[in-house]
């Protein structure tokens, strides 16, 4: 039981790491001398960055994939409070219900967050507020993260449904 339960709160370790990088790390959108992410674009040849700001097209979009992302983080963390919490305090047999619901809600929005970037990518790097070419970029490795962050959210959730605490 000691070796799930430990497997158990390292993968949900690893999930809540997963969305703290994508949400932060510049890199949803690069090309050769650019990256860009939900909070700035930087040129990595003279290594200046630019935040996003309402000058930009489809900003709302933005603020939405922005506020999706950092309640997932969010509610991935307090899921891991919970579960720790409701390991000492449930009795034997008892489900962790409401510890699965918060990593299943941390779930959707990381889902919501990365679908709607992936939408509107295309509106969202043609913006003259840019000041550079970005449309001709692809996606980099923080938005594949959010996409692994959802997978390992949602096993997460689904794991804590089916658990149950026994000695």
């Amino acid at each position: 039981m000691l070796i799930l339960l430990a497997f158990i709160i390292v993968f949900h370790i690893t999930s809540a790491a997963l969305l703290f990088i994508s949400t932060i790390d510049n890199a949803w959108w690069v090309g050769d001398n650019f990256s860009t992410d939900v909070w700035r674009m930087c040129a990595t040849n003279t290594s200046t960055c630019m935040a996003i700001t309402d000058e930009f097209n489809e900003y709302q979009s933005i603020q939405a994939v922005q506020a999706a992302m950092i309640l997932s983080t969010i509610l991935c963390c307090v899921a891991f409070l919970v579960f720790i919490l409701q390991l000492f305090r449930l009795k034997q047999g008892e489900r962790f219900v409401l510890t699965s619901v918060i990593q299943l809600l941390s779930c959707l929005c990381v889902m919501i967050a990365a679908s709607i970037y992936t939408d509107r990518h295309e509106e969202l790097h043609q913006s003259r507020g840019y000041r550079m070419e970005v449309s001709k970029g692809q996606y980099g490795y923080s938005f594949v993260l959010a996409w692994i962050a959802f997978a390992f959210t949602l096993i997460s959730g689904v794991m804590y449904l089916v658990l149950r605490k026994r000695k």
